[in-house]
């Protein structure tokens, strides 16, 4: 992994800091980066409240067709990211035949990394959820707290850890996504264009010094990101204990 990154960074700092700074403060380059980070907390906010719901229904709930839910939950870790952003295309584009055409908007962004990243909180949560105990969640219904209460009091704390590992997953996947987003986005400078496609189209215009110095700044971003909630999951780990 060090020697990737080290080219990369190699690459970026070519031509020195001067250099490197119109790259990164280059209005197209900027707009992509500030899209692809704002959007990417959207959709991890989103992961964090439906991604936990969706594995508490799994765990706790019987229904009809609960392992076929199951099951589709992995399907985006196991479709190709290209794939992806074609079925989404069939779907919510033009001809959607749900009526919903969301192709070449800021909204066909979020619904795809959406479609992405929703399972790494799932999965993170779920197998916490199957651990727990609810001995202590039936003692406190019985002592009279409320069911919010008990959500509250007795069941978040012990998600919180595993939340934040899967938001942390999910950032880190939508930061770097490109398959998905390739061909619903449409790719619009300063309305569409996501920091991933801009590097893809700075290799194709072969500035790859611009494309390694956005390429860093994602990099960084999703660093400082993944550190610092690696660094709240451990003080609330140890809050809890």
């Amino acid at each position: 992994m060090l020697l990737p990154i080290a080219a990369l960074l190699a690459e970026s700092g070519h031509g020195g800091a001067s250099a490197f700074w119109r790259e990164v403060s280059n209005p197209q380059a900027l707009a992509a980066i500030k899209l692809t980070l704002v959007i990417s907390l959207i959709v991890v906010g989103v992961n964090a409240v439906f991604g936990t719901v969706i594995a508490w229904v799994l765990v706790r709930d019987e229904f009809p067709g609960k392992r076929l839910v199951n099951a589709l939950i992995d399907l985006p870790f196991a479709l190709p990211t290209i794939v992806a952003g074609v079925v989404l295309l069939a779907l919510y584009g033009k001809s959607s035949p749900v009526g919903v055409n969301v192709a070449f908007t800021r909204a066909s962004i979020a619904l795809a990394l959406l479609f992405v990243t929703l399972s790494f909180v799932v999965r993170a949560v779920q197998p916490v959820l199957l651990e727990l105990d609810p001995a202590a969640e039936e003692a406190a219904s019985s002592l009279g707290a409320g069911p919010l209460a008990v959500v509250r009091r007795i069941v978040l704390p012990s998600l919180i850890p595993a939340i934040i590992s899967g938001v942390a997953l999910s950032f880190a996947r939508a930061v770097g996504e490109f398959g998905s987003l390739v061909l619903i986005t449409g790719n619009l400078p300063f309305k569409t264009e996501v920091g991933s496609v801009y590097v893809f189209g700075q290799i194709e215009s072969e500035n790859l010094p611009a494309a390694a110095a956005v390429s860093v700044v994602l990099l960084l971003a999703a660093l400082l990101v993944l550190g610092g909630l690696s660094q709240l999951s451990r003080w609330r780990s140890r809050h809890v204990l």
